[in-house]
């Protein structure tokens, strides 16, 4: 499996995977399949300061994971929300560990310090699988969102990935690495 950034034409095979999701599950609070227009620009505006990356088998892609912002004032900028979303037939194949792989020493040299999930609660597959990359849960919020007729919780799970200088170090925006 190799992994490269997305662009915006890779939203329709985004939105294919993206799609049970969204119509058949709780991992996502979204009612709607975004359109591909709507994850083109949700990709290109991520790509402007945070990474996005799909992983590919033979060119096809089987899943994608992006970071952004934890919180949109200044002093959060050190701390990433991450998602990762994989094709049911990669699923248990270490595609998202892959992902997440590539994802961390990029966040590394953009000097991010706190990586954080939103996780629907009970979601013991997703919960599992932070926790085996060394998240832990921070917060659970109780019956919080309504999808398919009933209340959901909602867990934020983090992980610290770099120590917390004082002063911080500089946050570097994806679209600036060399």
């Amino acid at each position: 499996m190799e992994i490269r950034t997305a662009t915006p034409d890779d939203a329709p095979v985004i939105r294919e995977i993206y799609r049970p999701y969204v119509e058949s599950t709780v991992i996502t609070f979204e009612y709607e399949t975004p359109s591909e227009e709507e994850l083109r620009r949700r990709i290109g505006a991520t790509l402007s300061s945070y990474p996005y990356l799909v992983a590919t088998e033979s060119g096809k892609i089987m899943g994608y994971a992006y970071a952004g912002p934890f919180k949109e004032r200044e002093a959060y900028r050190w701390a990433v929300e991450l998602s990762v979303y994989v094709r049911d037939d990669a699923r248990g194949k270490g595609t998202g560990r892959l992902l997440y792989g590539e994802l961390f020493p990029i966040l590394l040299r953009m000097h991010v310090t706190n990586v954080n999930a939103c996780i629907s609660y009970p979601d013991s597959g997703s919960v599992a699988f932070h926790e085996k990359l060394g998240f832990h849960t921070v917060a659970h919020f109780t019956k919080c969102g309504y999808k398919f007729g009933s209340w959901r919780d909602m867990v934020w799970m983090e992980k610290c990935i770099a120590e917390h200088p004082v002063p911080p170090l500089p946050f570097v925006p994806f679209r600036d690495l060399s």
